[in-house]
């Protein structure tokens, strides 16, 4: 598996089942906000993820927030949502992923990395050791950084999702 490869790729989260985490080994779930949970900026999560959140928390897994976002942003938002956080993460270095995992008490392989870009969350989980679900992004984002990352993804997304639309009808 290649730096840039997830373990698997999703549309949303709310697709994320406790019986695919159980399959795949996972006890710790290391979730990005902006694109994953939330449009960007915004303190609402997307429909259905409060509810997704207390079903995987009530399946025996653990949860936390991992952003590269502000405290400002994110903690408003993880306590609103009953999560704690690690912000400022620095992804993809693993410091952010590594502090997360101090909190969960878990084993790199027990631990996946759920989040929208290839570039942070893919490749930082891999560097951590960690598995990772790539997520579609819901909600357009603006910047430079984010469009020049945006468009490196796309042969990736390409190849990942292209596959699973293709296996649809």
């Amino acid at each position: 598996m290649g730096l840039l490869t997830p373990t698997a790729a999703l549309s949303k989260v709310t697709e994320i089942t406790p019986q695919m985490l159980k399959e795949m080994g996972i006890d710790a779930i290391l979730l990005d906000v902006d694109n994953t949970l939330a449009p960007p900026i915004e303190q609402t999560p997307y429909e259905g993820v409060q509810e997704w959140i207390d079903t995987i928390k009530k399946s025996g897994f653990a949860v936390v927030i991992c952003s590269n976002n502000f405290h400002k942003r994110i903690l408003p938002f993880s306590s609103s949502v009953g999560l704690d956080c690690v912000a400022m993460s620095f992804k993809p270095f693993p410091f952010g992923f590594n502090r997360a995992k101090k909190k969960l008490h878990e084993k790199p392989k027990a631990v996946v990395v759920v989040g929208d870009q290839i570039y942070t969350d893919v490749l930082g989980a891999n560097l951590a050791g960690m598995q990772s679900i790539l997520l579609e992004p819901r909600s357009e984002e603006k910047g430079f950084t984010i469009w020049l990352r945006r468009k490196m993804e796309i042969k990736i997304r390409k190849r990942l999702y292209g596959q699973k639309k293709q296996n649809r009808g």
